[in-house]
This record gives structure tokens, sequence and C-alpha cells, in this order.
């Protein structure tokens, strides 16, 4: 395991007592939600469009998120096919904002590009860029 992030910081959110259970760890459901927005920019930029989230794979929590942490999202890409774009997507933990950066959990988000229908569409294709403005 990798004890430096890999990929892009794509985004940086403050995990916030609303988002916690009574033991004070971030539900894991808004880890997974934060991760899914980092990886639907990175996917979207890739695609030059549209995207939407179409599977998740060799999803792995490692640690918890606390009230007060930072988590930040680093995307790479994984790979990309012909309407699809696979993106490693590694969650980081600042501990109480400022301390130790420490990797929660990692996982393989899988988007599909479309066009202004919502049907898949070639990735970066012209279709799909009228679709995005």
């Amino acid at each position: 395991m990798s004890m430096q992030p890999q990929g892009d910081l794509t985004t940086r959110t403050l995990a916030m007592p609303a988002d916690a259970n009574p033991s004070g760890d971030i539900f894991g459901g808004w880890v997974l939600s934060q991760m899914d927005i980092a990886g639907g920019i990175h996917a979207g930029q890739c695609a030059q469009g549209r995207v939407a989230t179409v599977a998740i794979e060799a999803m792995h929590f490692i640690k918890p998120v606390h009230v007060g942490d930072v988590q930040c999202v680093y995307a790479s890409p994984e790979r990309v096919g012909r309407t699809s774009v696979a993106v490693r997507l590694q969650a980081w933990a600042l501990r109480r904002r400022l301390g130790d950066r420490v990797k929660v959990t990692e996982g393989i988000f899988t988007f599909v590009a479309l066009d202004a229908e919502g049907r898949p569409v070639p990735i970066g294709s012209d279709r799909q860029a009228e679709a995005s403005q």
C-alpha cells in the first residue's frame, strides 16, 4: 500500500457532525458519495461531457473518517473504453484538519458518457459535447 496519494487531488471536504454516527465516525455512505462526486468530475473531464455512475468495484474501507477530518479524494484513470471511463479513487483524511494524512478508502468507479437524452455516447463525441452546453 502506497503511503502517498496516487492521482490528482479532485475534492477536499470537511467531515461534519451531521455526517457521523453516534460514535463520531463518518457514515460510509457519505464517504462513498464524496468519492462519487470526485470520480464524476474526473470522468466528465476525460469524457468531455456528461457522465453517470454505472458501477463501483473493488471498494475498500480501510480506516474511519472522523468529525473534523478533511477528506481529500484523489482520482486517476484506470481504463477508458468506447463509452465508459473507470476511475481509481483514493480517499485520504487529514486528521483534525491539519494532522496526519491517512488513507481511509479506495475503489474503482465506472462512469458512462451520455448524450442530452441520457443515452450512452462515445467518449468525447460531438453529440456529447453538444449535450454539455
